[in-house]
């Protein structure tokens, strides 16, 4: 690995005569805040603002969740177009990828405080079109900070390790923001069990605020050092990107993974506050959950460079999907489950969910890496975007999925109570049906995905050995 780490690191330079600094701890804080900003108010908008939708604006789950379907299928393509539109740029002095997250941070964050407006005494029908309108508008702008900032981990460093690195921290950095929403969130937003418009407004204030202080902070601390060299454009290089993303097996199943993964993850996110506003009765609860979740994360990260250095990422992940496939069905299995019971449960499920979740960039720099290795053309931010396209369909389904199935179990806001029929619908979908999609995850990861750990070492070598008969 020493030789291939000097040659990874070489590689590419803008100019040799240029005093580039070393990666290094800023580079890891600078990609920290990158998530912290973009988890502010992602984890809102995906934990939230479907209750801020039914039970404040009084939109029906199930049109909650067209509105999800077709916003997140439509920021799947607007996430291409802007990978594309990425990769066409040309390099500044800031970098390729930097200045786009300060140009689009500022519409970005004033559109997500749109979102949580209320004009009084509107009707139903505004209500939903705005709902439609700020949320569409929203998603698109979070494609264009999004996408240069999840392209950036390729090109601020070539080493398999450093990378790794970077993804573990900018994992911390998503749960940093987990922390502060999942903890605070239900203290700030809800008034004796019941959503106040008056404080989701103004925790969209007080969180883009935050947002914006962070994605400066990763555009000022972060060094983009790869660059490709400038070339000229010919004719069939789309074709050939086309042909190279369609060979790639392991972005393709990386897709597949991540979509059943990060559907399962928002789903959860989103059945809980029901599960814990409803059947438990109790929202303070979701304080103690949201820690939970981030304080696994922080158990976890010191064992993941030793996990993946021994034994590789795609085992880490997959052990990690079982061990959280387990905790849910186990949940379900069980009879007469109290909050506390379930509590604890879901910190282990949470805990092999996010042995997986610390690692999830490191898989996609490897993908990359992939696509260079088949095509011969570096190509960062479209196969980012492409990633980035799997992902968002994964937020379709999960918005769509929830809210669907939270109006098809019968729940219905505008009454004071639910059945019990209603109540054992919403503790199914928060236990049953996460602990099979993960369970799938785990199959799909062990059996089809095929960058395993010697694979994964074997393709940084190729790629020095590749760009050094370039030069």
């Amino acid at each position: 690995m020493g030789l291939a780490h000097e040659e990874l690191q070489s590689d590419y330079v803008e100019n040799t005569t240029k005093t580039v600094p070393p990666f290094g701890l800023k580079d890891k804080f600078g990609y920290l805040f990158g998530d912290l900003g973009n988890d502010f108010f992602f984890i809102l908008v995906s934990s939230y603002l479907m209750v801020y939708y039914t039970d404040i604006l009084h939109i029906s789950a199930a049109m909650v969740g067209v509105l999800f379907m077709i916003a997140r299928i439509w920021d799947a393509f607007a996430d291409m177009l802007w990978g594309r539109f990425i990769d066409a740029r040309k390099n500044t002095t800031h970098g390729k990828f930097t200045p786009w997250i300060f140009r689009m941070s500022f519409p970005l964050v004033i559109s997500g405080i749109l979102m949580f407006v209320k004009i009084p005494g509107m009707t139903d029908g505004f209500y939903v079109a705005w709902a439609f309108v700020m949320y569409l508008l929203w998603g698109t702008l979070y494609s264009t900070v999004n996408i240069p900032y999840g392209s950036m981990a390729s090109v601020i460093s070539g080493d398999p390790i450093e990378r790794t690195a970077l993804s573990t921290w900018r994992t911390m950095g998503g749960s940093m923001a987990a922390l502060i929403i999942n903890v605070g969130g239900p203290l700030i937003l809800f008034q004796n069990n019941v959503a106040s418009p008056n404080r989701f407004f103004l925790a969209a204030i007080i969180f883009g605020v935050l947002s914006l202080a962070c994605y400066m902070a990763c555009v000022k601390l972060t060094t983009e050092r790869i660059v490709e060299p400038e070339k000229v454009s010919q004719k069939g290089d789309f074709k050939r990107t086309v042909k190279g993303l369609a060979k790639n097996k392991a972005l393709i199943w990386l897709l597949v993974i991540s979509l059943i993964f990060l559907g399962t993850m928002l789903m959860v996110g989103s059945v809980n506050v029901y599960l814990f506003k409803n059947y438990f009765g109790n929202t303070a609860a979701l304080s103690i959950v949201g820690f939970i979740q981030t304080a696994t994360v922080f158990l976890g990260m010191p064992l993941i460079a030793p996990l993946v250095g021994r034994f590789g990422k795609k085992e880490v992940g997959s052990a990690g999907m079982l061990i959280a496939a387990l905790a849910y069905l186990s949940l379900y299995m069980l009879p007469d489950v109290s909050v506390t019971l379930f509590i604890i449960l879901t910190a282990v499920g949470m805990f092999g969910m996010n042995l997986f979740n610390l690692i999830i960039w490191a898989f996609v720099t490897d993908v990359t890496d992939y696509h260079e290795f088949i095509t011969g053309m570096r190509e960062d931010g479209t196969v980012y975007s492409l990633y980035s396209f799997g992902r968002k369909l994964g937020q379709a389904l999960a918005g769509g999925l929830a809210g669907f199935a939270i109006a098809a179990v019968g729940y219905d806001a505008t009454k004071p109570a639910q059945s019990q029929e209603v109540l054992d619908g919403i503790y199914s979908l928060a236990t049953l049906v996460p602990g099979l999609l993960y369970l799938l995850g785990f199959l799909v990861l062990v059996f089809l995905y095929p960058l395993n750990k010697k694979r994964t070492n074997q393709l940084a070598v190729d790629l020095g050995e590749n760009r050094e008969a370039k030069k």
